[in-house]
């Protein structure tokens, strides 16, 4: 079984293939690729809050998420928050290719759970020798750019509850389950809205029998109503997603 790092020095853990391949873009690799990177990757806890790395940090680390969700941010000067891109297992999180390159945004686990994390100086080397986990980065890092484009469009041409339905969907395809664990605050932050403005979005929602909302606590009761609430600005992300979600068999 797979220890797990609870400090900041990685202890020494055996990783699995069955275990790194949670992650989507990790599962692509073939066997032979995957298990060369064992002994540079190290299977650590994310718990929710964790700032994995700010803005101007140097970047010390890149993670490859398996169940925790983590959230990537612009602060404002006045210390406002924005939610830009949002990873879970389908990605990674910290691609840092050049040595003086510092992070653009701040990434914070928004769910718990657990990741794999790489060196970036290592990842520099896999990624400048090219072959698979270079080009499955270069595909991810073409959908996200996709994708924060299809967002900048659709903050500015959406309803609150078409922004509401996108941003509960986007954690609803990377859990579990249909339950998710966030406050209204949290969203309305994530957001850039009026907390009351969620208030009001949530509740036509649940009049609608879409969502059930208790403190802290969404539940997501109908999936395809959602997906229509949301319009054409989730279905086009879906959609810019797809071609890194075809590669997960192609090992």
């Amino acid at each position: 079984m797979n220890a797990i790092d609870t400090t900041t020095a990685a202890a020494p853990q055996t990783i699995s293939l069955i275990g790194a391949q949670q992650n989507d873009l990790l599962r692509a690799l073939s066997r032979e690729d995957l298990t060369a990177l064992f002994g540079d990757l190290d299977l650590v806890t994310l718990p929710a809050g964790k700032h994995l790395f700010d803005y101007g940090d140097n970047v010390e680390f890149t993670y490859f998420p398996t169940n925790a969700i983590v959230s990537l941010q612009y602060v404002m000067e006045d210390g406002a928050t924005t939610e830009i891109a949002v990873v879970g297992r389908e990605g990674v999180v910290g691609v840092a290719l050049y040595p003086t390159e510092r992070a653009s945004y701040s990434a914070v686990v928004q769910t718990a759970g657990y990741g794999y994390r790489l060196r970036t100086s290592v990842l520099r080397e896999v990624f400048y020798t090219g072959g698979p986990l270079a080009q499955q980065l270069m595909r991810y890092t073409s959908a996200m750019f996709a994708q924060l484009a299809q967002s900048v469009a659709g903050s500015r041409h959406t309803s609150i509850e078409q922004k509401l339905c996108r941003w509960l969907l986007e954690r609803l395809d990377r859990s579990m389950g249909n339950e998710l664990k966030v406050t209204q605050e949290m969203i309305a932050n994530m957001l850039g809205v009026r907390r009351e403005s969620i208030t009001g979005a949530a509740g036509k929602l649940a009049e609608e029998g879409l969502i059930a909302y208790r403190r802290g606590c969404v539940t997501v009761l109908n999936r395809d109503g959602m997906e229509r609430r949301a319009g054409s600005c989730y279905q086009a992300r879906v959609s810019n997603a797809a071609p890194v979600a075809q590669q997960r068999y192609a090992a």
